[in-house]
């Protein structure tokens, strides 16, 4: 099998190329891809989370671009940014904060709303608490931003070495049927049916030069998340904050929506009717609704 292994890894080893016409950044230590939407009106930032990327909010992005300025980077470790660990909630938001500052945002008449989905709700969460003054609003869209030390299960770790671990992973990537069954899974019914691009969308990230190393990295960190005690640290600051999940969101307890509101200081939560873990896809008018009422709130939502 070791035998097998190595050499099915040896003749699968040609690596893909990133889509043409992407836009990149020096944001803090990480050349980062970005892209924007809409010319005018507050700012609006979007983090994804996990196995994500800037595609992720193809959907939602240019509603909010009616009235907002939108931009979305992807994480270093996920999409087309530069692979440059550590992959903690540090550098994370370290490049977070260096994207705001490769976009001149932050300033007084620029503060951003920052929208952090699933586990990017603990690096807006973060970015946040370091720089307040920047920050214009923080939604944590299917994330309660905490620290629950989840990781691979422990009887991976025998299969998580190589050269097993690469072959597992490029044999999972290589077959379309069960990269739909995870998207269905995580965004449910009310979602476009993933066609032949969309699965390379969520595909290719991932067979970049780098991305393995990083994929293994990233388990070893476990999910990203802060101390409950370091999250409720938001509660004290005065940043309009909300709280977004989808309905059927199966990833987090009921109560978690609830309990993650009151612990920043948030109003009631905004719940998602038929939405699972990526109401951004399945409910995009919602979501830019919700951030578009977060914006708002803050007395610079614009009209619309």
């Amino acid at each position: 099998m070791t035998i097998a292994s190595f050499t099915y890894n040896a003749f699968t080893d040609d690596r893909a190329t990133p889509p043409p016409g992407l836009t990149y950044v020096q944001a803090a230590d990480v050349r980062t891809r970005y892209q924007t939407w809409g010319t005018s009106g507050p700012p609006v930032v979007l983090v994804h989370g996990a196995f994500e990327s800037v595609d992720t909010w193809s959907r939602p992005a240019p509603i909010l671009a009616r009235n907002h300025r939108v931009y979305a980077l992807d994480l270093t470790g996920y999409g087309y940014s530069q692979r440059r660990g550590p992959y903690t909630v540090d550098h994370l938001t370290r490049q977070l904060l260096g994207f705001l500052d490769a976009m001149r945002l932050g300033g007084p008449d620029e503060r951003p709303i920052l929208v952090g989905h699933s586990s990017g709700a603990a690096i807006v969460a973060e970015a946040t608490l370091r720089a307040p003054e920047r920050i214009g609003g923080v939604m944590l869209l299917d994330g309660d931003g905490l620290d629950t030390g989840a990781g691979p299960p422990a009887a991976l770790e025998y299969v998580l070495i190589d050269p097993f671990r690469t072959s597992l992973l490029r044999i999972g990537l290589g077959v379309d049927g069960l990269i739909r069954r995870m998207y269905d899974s995580q965004c449910g019914p009310e979602c476009p049916r993933l066609d032949r691009a969309g699965v390379d969308e969520w595909r290719r990230p991932f067979q970049v030069a780098g991305a393995e190393g990083a994929l293994w990295s990233m388990l070893g960190e476990g999910v990203l998340g802060i101390s409950a005690r370091r999250l409720a640290q938001l509660h004290e600051l005065h940043v309009p904050k909300s709280v977004v999940f989808g309905a059927d969101d199966d990833v987090f307890d009921a109560g978690t929506p609830t309990e993650t509101a009151a612990r920043i200081g948030a109003p009631a939560p905004t719940i998602i009717p038929k939405s699972r873990h990526l109401p951004m896809i399945s409910a995009p008018e919602a979501v830019a609704a919700a951030v578009h009422a977060l914006s708002s709130s803050t007395g610079a939502g614009g009209s619309g």
